[in-house]
């Protein structure tokens, strides 16, 4: 997908103000950043804690790799409001219907060709931090798609109070995730299964890492 140099200007430019609140006037910490890819389809699978997660989550990514996008699904009711829309609609974010939405996954299909995308593989936000279950759909899309895996864990952010100084936070990127033995299996529920779980496997291990995993259980 083309986009335009203005576009990529002002998205990174967005994401260093952003950055500046984050990781300067709080403690917001990035680990793992030598695992994000320059090129290619790459989905970033990652735990949500806070509505902060779809702000700093693309800082942690265009510091990295700047002049580039981080496109995301977002629930519809962010667009209903024109400025809103314009604002969200700018920074790579797109609506999807609550349900099926085959519009939405056909954009995140094309995306994915040769795209950085970020997902909420849970499909809801957990405030208290515990790490559920993979949505089967986010299997379906891997094994339709192919694209270079990245699990991300954020720690912290269901903490903060804007507007706030020195507070810590931070996002983990671990090594690409390797599906060649489920890939071969046959395209059904219980494949798509097994890998969402082996997606939340992924992030519970960086979660586990620094002593921030809780579970359902």
């Amino acid at each position: 997908m083309k986009v335009s140099f203005i576009r990529r200007l002002w998205v990174t430019f967005s994401a260093h103000v952003i950055g500046l609140y984050a990781s300067t006037i709080n403690r917001f910490l990035i680990k793992g950043s030598e695992n994000i890819p320059r090129e290619g389809g790459v989905l970033f699978a990652s735990n949500h804690i806070s509505a902060y997660d779809t702000i700093f989550l693309p800082w942690a990514v265009l510091r990295k790799h700047p002049m580039q996008m981080l496109w995301a699904p977002a629930k519809e009711e962010l667009f209903v409001k024109p400025f809103q829309r314009l604002i969200y609609s700018s920074w790579g974010a797109f609506p999807v219907r609550r349900g099926r939405d085959v519009r939405a996954g056909k954009v995140l299909s094309d995306l994915l060709k040769d795209q950085k995308v970020m997902l909420f593989p849970e499909g809801t936000r957990n405030r208290k931090g515990i790490l559920g279950k993979g949505n089967r759909g986010v299997g379906k899309l891997i094994y339709d798609t192919r694209p270079m895996v990245i699990p991300t864990a954020i720690i912290g952010l269901n903490h903060w109070k804007f507007p706030g100084v020195g507070l810590p936070a931070q996002v983990l990127f671990g090594r690409p995730i390797d599906f060649s033995d489920l890939l071969q299996r046959e395209n059904c529920k219980e494949t798509h299964i097994l890998i969402v779980e082996r997606v939340m496997e992924g992030i519970a291990d960086l979660l586990k890492a620094e002593g921030a995993y809780f579970n359902e259980g």
